[in-house]
């Protein structure tokens, strides 16, 4: 009986050696597979495809566009004008001098330009202002993207953990059902009562039922990655899965203050606020300069035409009225006479020689002192300086909030190291306790049940190591972002 037992704990072994070896194959073949997708992958897709990303490059793109306007501030304005119009109705005949019912035509044409000379130093603070901008707006896009691609590293790990998991599952699935094939030829040689198979049987249907909710989660975990990542390929998305080794944590060796100051020079929550800060100071500068006079050059330039007729003389003098008086001689009362030249009616002039004629320029200087305007300037300089005090506060408050979040993450990562070690113990010595029932079971000192809970013990703490493991990976990659690397430098192994 002890030989047949011994036979078959053999032919256990060596399957279950088996197994691992497809396992391991598997997974080499999944890590080189291209369509499986690897963290730097999903990293890579994330930049170039997540909309809020997008979005926040289109916002750094309108902060570009005030820039560009703050420098047309510096330019002067030029614009032009030009009316055609008509007037219909009782006016003037400019040939006769009487008043007619008539229709007129008249166009005119001018061209203003203004320039910028001194409007309280406003103008190069916009301009300063608006570069300030453009880098605030860089500094939340670079923000935005440590968030979204933290996020899809820990979607990314938990894939990997419900994959690790299968495959423990499935290990010791394998070892049930082999175990289960050993009994049922022990019952069929009568060395085995058939109840002692019961156990095993519900151990087998347990691990089964396990197995297909870890393939559930895969899928659901998928899932969640492919949503975050923008795929809507469900069916066909998966990830490059390998055996990942627990990084060397020299950051823990470090001391929390180390950490911290780092994470001031170098994340993107402390030089946001820090920014805003800044921004606010200066539309603090920007509405005082509402108090200054401000000077302006300008010069215009002014034409108009007309297709009215127009009186000409003929060099004639009328008959019936030879003279006309146009005057009187001052002192000695007597009338100024002039001869009386009859008059015709001709056409308008040329339309660019009208212009030519009647052209004209206007330039000076144009002076707006600031005396009275409903208190806007002062209140809007109190806004501003209560912005100021707003960031100021939120300045601390992100410094507060950084401090307290590296501390935690340092705990975390700390915490998580120590499980990780407590479960590769556990580990180890489930393996022993499994080994020493195995051992026990095949010369028949413990029932089925004794030893399917000890391989139920091992299958648990297994589960709990690879937990533990990418736990920690992850908790130290939150650390490293704290520290300075860059979430596209991210690496799993």
């Amino acid at each position: 009986m002890k030989s047949v037992r011994y036979i078959y704990s053999t032919l256990i072994k060596t399957f279950c050696f088996g197994f691992l070896l497809m396992g391991l194959n598997t997974s080499l073949t999944a890590q080189n597979n291209p369509n499986k997708w690897t963290l730097q992958d999903c990293i890579q897709h994330a930049l170039d495809n997540n909309i809020q990303i997008q979005q926040a490059h289109l916002g750094l793109e309108e902060a570009e566009i005030d820039r560009s306007d703050a420098l047309g501030n510096f330019l002067p304005d030029l614009n032009a004008m030009a009316s055609n119009g008509w007037n219909s109705g009782l006016t003037q005949n400019v040939t006769t001098g009487v008043l007619e019912q008539q229709t007129t035509r008249n166009f005119s044409m001018n061209a203003t330009a203004s320039i910028p000379i001194f409007h309280g130093l406003q103008n190069q603070k916009e301009w300063q202002r608006a570069k300030m901008a453009q880098l605030s707006n860089k500094y939340a896009l670079e923000q935005m993207k440590d968030d979204i691609l933290l996020n899809i590293t820990n979607a990314y790990l938990n894939v990997i953990v419900n994959k690790e998991r299968l495959l423990v599952l499935e290990e010791q699935n394998q070892l049930t059902k082999e175990q289960l094939q050993r009994m049922r030829i022990l019952i069929e040689e009568g060395a085995s009562p058939a109840g002692d198979s019961l156990d095993i049987k519900a151990t087998d249907a347990n691990e089964k039922q396990q197995i297909i909710n870890a393939k559930n989660d895969i899928k659901i975990g998928l899932i969640h990655l492919a949503q975050i990542l923008q795929i809507d390929d469900y069916a066909n998305f998966d990830i490059a899965h390998a055996d990942y080794e627990v990084p060397i944590d020299n950051l823990l060796s470090s001391s929390p203050e180390e950490i911290i100051a780092n994470a001031r020079e170098n994340r993107y929550e402390i030089k946001v606020a820090e920014q805003d800060l800044e921004l606010a100071k200066k539309d603090v500068e920007i509405t005082k300069s509402g108090f200054y006079p401000r000077l302006d050059a300008y010069v215009n330039f002014n034409t108009r035409e007309s297709d009215m007729r127009r009186a000409q003389q003929t060099g004639e003098i009328d008959p019936d009225n030879p003279s006309q008086t146009i005057g009187v001689v001052e002192g000695t009362g007597e009338n100024v006479i002039s001869p009386n030249y009859l008059v015709n009616e001709i056409g308008s002039r040329p339309f660019f020689k009208q212009l030519s004629q009647n052209k004209g320029w206007e330039y000076g200087l144009r002076l707006t002192i600031p005396i009275l305007n409903g208190f806007q300037t002062r209140n809007s300089v109190k806004r501003s300086q209560i912005n100021v005090k707003r960031r100021e506060i939120d300045l601390k408050q992100a410094d507060l909030d950084l401090e307290s979040n590296v501390y935690q993450a340092y705990v975390d990562a700390q915490g998580a190291a120590e499980a990780y070690q407590a479960a590769q113990v556990s580990v180890n010595t489930r393996e022993q306790a499994f080994a020493y029932s195995q051992d026990k079971y095949d010369v028949g000192k413990i029932t089925s049940f004794e030893f399917s809970q000890a391989k139920f013990d091992l299958t648990d703490a297994e589960s709990q190591l690879i937990n533990a493991k990418f736990d920690y990976i992850f908790k130290l990659k939150v650390l490293e972002l704290y520290f300075g690397v860059q979430p596209e430098d991210l690496q799993l192994d």
